[in-house]
């Protein structure tokens, strides 16, 4: 099961987290992976794991907010079996102190961004006779997270997108999906603690962990599994689907 030889697979903000989670899943599984990542050292250390299991990876940098960078680099892999919408940053604030140009960059990685990934992927999946596209949306895509307005904003255009392609797409055999997480356990996490919290950082992780009803945080392997079902041939007849993997959030706290 879930066997991904021959297939080639796009993995953005790859270097660390979630995204690398999710780059060594698919390759163990023998999917040859494409690290799209800016942070060179962050890249090598994915590129590194996976080679050390003896699987295929190559690294790019590309920046997901420029569309013809995106272009140039997904016409250079040119076959591409599955794209993994994950680069993304995260923003605190409200409607009130969020600032223009954080909104706007905001807007021009974690909208853009998965836009610009999906117009270049998409003529080249219908070429190849279709493929697979996971977005990575939020809990914070379907409720209200307090001091997250610009993040909560990018992540419901995520999840909208995740749909309408899925619905534009059907006939050329794309299926989209999206997953979305509550809190990870990743070093995203571990730097905002170190930077806001520095002397009291493991009350505020607890703090953190409890806010989800299971009272932990995901592990960033959780979501590269349920990533690599979605991404495989078993899961060919789901599409148009967001995924909650949430430890209870939405549910619960409903």
């Amino acid at each position: 099961m879930f066997d991904l030889k021959n297939k080639v697979a796009v993995v953005t903000g790859s270097g660390s987290g979630i995204g690398q989670a999710i780059a060594i899943a698919l390759g163990k599984q023998g999917a040859v992976i494409h690290i799209l990542e800016l942070n060179k050292e962050a890249a090598q250390s994915t590129l590194a794991i996976i080679q050390e299991y003896g699987g295929e990876a190559h690294v790019h940098s590309c920046d997901v907010s420029n569309q013809s960078s995106v272009v140039t680099t997904f016409n250079a892999i040119e076959k591409i079996d599955i794209l993994i919408n994950n680069a993304g940053i995260a923003h605190i604030g409200t409607a009130e102190n969020t600032t223009e140009a954080d909104f706007d960059k905001i807007y021009q990685i974690n909208v853009k961004g998965v836009y610009n990934c999906l117009h270049a992927v998409i003529p080249l999946m219908k070429k190849n006779g279709g493929g697979t596209i996971l977005n990575m949306a939020s809990v914070a895509a379907s409720l209200g997270l307090q001091d997250r307005f610009a993040y909560s904003m990018s992540k419901a255009a995520v999840l909208n997108m995740t749909l309408t392609v899925a619905k534009d797409f059907i006939k050329d055999k794309i299926t989209c999906n999206s997953i979305s997480p509550a809190r990870v356990h990743t070093p995203f996490v571990d730097g905002y603690l170190a930077k806001n919290f520095p002397d009291n950082q493991e009350e505020m992780f607890e703090k953190l962990s409890k806010t989800q009803p299971i009272g932990r945080m995901a592990r960033p392997e959780e979501i590269a599994t349920l990533a690599l079902y979605l991404c495989s041939d078993e899961a060919r007849f789901i599409t148009g689907t967001d995924y909650p993997i949430d430890g209870g959030f939405i549910k619960l706290n409903t």
